[in-house]
């Protein structure tokens, strides 16, 4: 019984260790999330406006530029999915995979081709292990991501829009990422960013729910109309890129911090359960000992009898 007691201590004692880290990591990643939440709030504001400037000027002007204009028959989509570069976040990175495979079925039931580019370790895993063809890739910076990062993550993108779709391009860009609803909830989505939905909300219109018909107004550009959107339809992909990636960083460690109290919390039970083994074990030690105590005086009382 003795060797039994010391595998249920040695046990606790590592799971003891393992609930120091789960809980650490626990009170890391509720920290990050507040930083994180703030970024967003920063710069969601930005890219509506932006939105809506780019949006302004596509309903201002006759001009058709190759970010704004449908193609009549469009045959080539580029995915950008946003994943984790580290494990411990749940089914955070998997949620996200699932949600670009259903985006990539729909688009090829479409008769489009699929170009896959990925940011995150996770999601470079799962396409590598599957043997599946990555555009490019992006790795390092899921948790904090920076505008840099951004940049440098629309700039082969709008060039794979820009370019013809006999040399590579893409006549669409889709973008999937983990959108943060609260701290308890968050919803991978799929949205396509290019060429850009006009709509007159977004102009600065009432939408759908105005009663009176509004006057649209006129706009001059300088130098002009094309030469606007070429300025600022990067920064608009620039800058929806770079909210989607705040808010997939916000959702990893909201995800994080749920996955890592649950493990503490299983962790707690998992030690109340191996106390109680051990202390049963203990007392089954101890009971069998003044068994053997009361036997042997018995029995030595037995023989004293015996003997007189």
């Amino acid at each position: 019984m003795g060797a039994q007691i010391r595998v249920y201590k040695r046990r606790i004692k590592t799971v003891s260790a393992t609930k120091k880290i789960t809980k650490a990591m626990e009170m890391i990643a509720a920290s990050r999330i507040v930083k994180a939440q703030r970024q967003v709030a920063a710069s969601s504001p930005y890219a509506d406006e932006l939105t809506r400037a780019v949006t302004a000027v596509a309903t201002g002007s006759n001009t058709k530029h190759p970010l704004t204009t449908e193609s009549d028959n469009p045959s080539r989509a580029a995915v950008l999915l946003i994943t984790s570069d580290r494990g411990l976040a749940g089914g955070y990175s998997a949620n996200a995979i699932k949600a670009a495979d259903r985006l990539t079925e729909r688009l090829r039931a479409e008769g489009k081709e699929v170009d896959s580019y990925i940011v995150g370790r996770k999601g470079l895993a799962y396409f590598g292990f599957r043997e599946r063809k990555v555009a490019q890739s992006w790795t390092g910076f899921s948790d904090s991501p920076s505008y840099a990062d951004a940049k440098a993550v629309a700039t082969p993108l709008i060039e794979s829009v820009l370019a013809d779709t006999a040399e590579g391009g893409v006549d669409e860009l889709h973008i999937v990422f983990t959108e943060f609803v609260s701290m308890m909830t968050q919803s991978p989505v799929d949205r396509r960013l290019l060429p850009l939905a006009i709509s007159d909300k977004a102009a600065g219109g009432e939408g759908e729910l105005s009663k009176q018909p509004q006057a649209k107004p006129l706009y001059e550009f300088e130098p002009s109309a094309e030469g606007v959107l070429d300025a600022l339809l990067p920064r608009y992909v620039e800058s929806r890129i770079y909210n989607a990636m705040l808010q997939a960083a916000a959702s990893e460690h909201a995800a994080r911090r749920r996955a890592m109290k649950s493990a503490t919390d299983n962790a707690e039970d998992l030690i109340k359960s191996l106390t109680r083994l051990a202390n049963a074990a203990r007392q089954a030690d101890i009971t069998q000992e003044i068994s053997e105590i009361v036997g042997g005086a018995s029995a030595l009382a037995d023989a004293n009898a015996g003997s007189d």
